[in-house]
């Protein structure tokens, strides 16, 4: 059973099991869609802008893009739909009192939160960090969490006090199947544009 020289073989040198398929941390996925451009990858900084489709972007990163479409760039497919100025929406965010941003403690003589948001719901205070949902009015740019849109029952937007609609909310960085809905309903207004123009 042994090698030359007696050595004795282990079992994991003789069975070869099956590798194991590597999971994604689900707190880098949160941060790197919450705290992180979708197209350039930076830390998001204000103007913070939104897509039809609910991602979120910097401003001038998005502009560049405008500019110089043939530029290489990694992740040009998650702003392909994006044609111009007018196809994105600043937002208008509310700021979290807790977030210490680059100011936070380097010394590890604390807990530090790696969850904090940057942003808050301003009805009802959760954070933004995706552990909740949150969505975006298309009218006026205000940011809410789905809890308080839901609560308070209005066509009236919480914060600035602007009128808006259903068709106007859009989630903000949700599941494959709202992304396809808000995908479906961004082709149907940009048809009903195109024969208004007509």
């Amino acid at each position: 059973m042994g090698c030359d020289g007696g050595t004795i073989p282990k079992r994991h040198e003789l069975v070869k099991a099956p590798k194991k398929v590597e999971k994604v941390d689900k707190n880098a996925e949160l941060a790197a869609q919450w705290k992180y451009c979708a197209l350039s990858q930076e830390k998001l900084r204000r103007p913070i802008v939104a897509c039809e489709l609910g991602r979120l972007f910097n401003k001038d990163a998005i502009i560049e893009y405008l500019l110089d479409k043939t530029a290489e760039r990694p992740n040009t497919q998650t702003v392909a739909h994006i044609r111009g100025i007018k196809d994105i929406k600043e937002l208008n965010l509310t700021d979290n009192p807790e977030w210490e941003g680059e100011r936070r403690n380097t010394k590890g003589d604390r807990y530090e939160d790696f969850n904090c948001g940057m942003f808050i719901c301003p009805v009802v205070g959760l954070e933004m960090n995706g552990k909740h949902r949150f969505c975006y009015l298309q009218t006026c740019g205000c940011v809410f969490s789905d809890r308080a849109l839901k609560e308070i029952k209005t066509d009236i937007c919480h914060k600035c006090g602007d009128a808006f609609k259903n068709e106007d909310v859009v989630v903000l960085n949700g599941t494959k199947e709202e992304v396809e809905k808000l995908r479906e309903k961004m082709e149907e207004r940009r048809t009903k544009a195109k024969t208004k123009v007509r």
